[in-house]
């Protein structure tokens, strides 16, 4: 949803933008590119997502004063902005669950299509790795992991399989074993039967739904008037974070749940959020073109700062 995206900062103030799954860098630089008063910070744990950012930077000398960035994940903001002497923002992105680099190189462990070592890291400074989640989970927590991260219907009848194999040694003897796990039936629709689980496991090593809620809620409190932040979200545990977050922010005690920049005169120097009507889904053409931005969800959130009376 590179347009989509793009369109979301529109309006916002200058000021830096927070990117904070830089990834490729192509909603960054697209971000750039089209608004010359903007700035990105952006983070990124995966190593190679930085290191191929420094060479956007080396191969393009006007990006040098334009884009910043930080080896971290994205629950850092709050530090990484207090290291820079930041106190607002124009905006945030967040571009959830794994890159495409991630998942076409095999050695990542991401994939269930390509044969590779058990491992799932974003970042690999982080010790935790699915071969650990694979072999070490007992049955009980698998299945539960399965189940919240997936909402994997068959997760125990998985989970009962896993264990019974193991060692399971690389990702395609995972993903066999999985298939095989799953009434043949349900095989036949959904995609991929091991898609859902691999997911699941994904996220239990990289900690991604617990450090979501933080780290939107950082963002949101650091954004300025009229900024906003926007998610893109791939799965139900996701959206309902995000989801949560920005209800939260509309119905805080400090805020004002209100839609429009006018409030009653004792609310004097009161901020609130409101949503922002976006397009929701990817195109029909996006989705036909990438198979992997059939599942995404756009919601965006603004900043307002009403101050009334003075």
């Amino acid at each position: 949803m590179l347009d989509e995206i793009v369109e979301c900062f529109a309006a916002v103030p200058s000021g830096v933008i927070v990117d904070a799954t830089f990834g490729l860098g192509g909603h960054a630089i697209a971000i750039l590119n089209a608004y010359p008063n903007l700035q990105i910070l952006g983070l990124d744990q995966d190593a190679d997502a930085i290191a191929n950012a420094e060479k956007l930077i080396a191969q393009d000398s006007s990006l040098k004063d334009r884009l910043t960035l930080r080896h971290v994940r994205f629950d850092a903001l709050a530090e990484v902005l207090e290291e820079m002497s930041l106190k607002q923002i124009s905006g945030a992105l967040f571009d959830l669950g794994v890159s495409s680099p991630q998942l076409d190189v095999a050695d990542r462990g991401f994939s269930y299509r390509h044969d590779g070592p058990l491992d799932m890291r974003m970042d690999q400074r982080g010790q935790l790795r699915a071969a650990d989640v694979v072999n070490e989970y007992n049955e009980s927590e698998l299945s539960q992991l399965i189940a919240q991260n997936a909402d994997e219907r068959f997760a125990r009848r998985i989970a009962k399989a896993i264990v019974a194999a193991r060692p399971i040694s690389g990702t395609t003897h995972l993903a066999e074993v999985i298939v095989a796990a799953i009434p043949a039936p349900a095989r036949r629709t959904g995609g991929h039967p091991a898609k859902r689980t691999f997911q699941a496991i994904r996220i239990e090593v990289n900690k991604e739904l617990e450090i979501l809620e933080r780290a939107l809620r950082v963002a949101i409190d650091a954004t300025t008037s009229g900024g906003r932040v926007a998610v893109l979200s791939y799965h139900s545990g996701e959206n309902r974070i995000v989801k949560k977050v920005f209800t939260d922010s509309q119905r805080d005690a400090n805020e004002v749940n209100t839609p429009s920049p006018f409030v009653h005169e004792s609310q004097s120097g009161v901020r609130h959020t409101r949503r922002v009507r976006m397009p929701k889904y990817p195109s029909s053409k996006e989705q036909t073109l990438n198979r992997r931005a059939k599942s995404a969800r756009l919601r965006v959130i603004e900043k307002t700062l009403v101050e009334v009376g003075n």
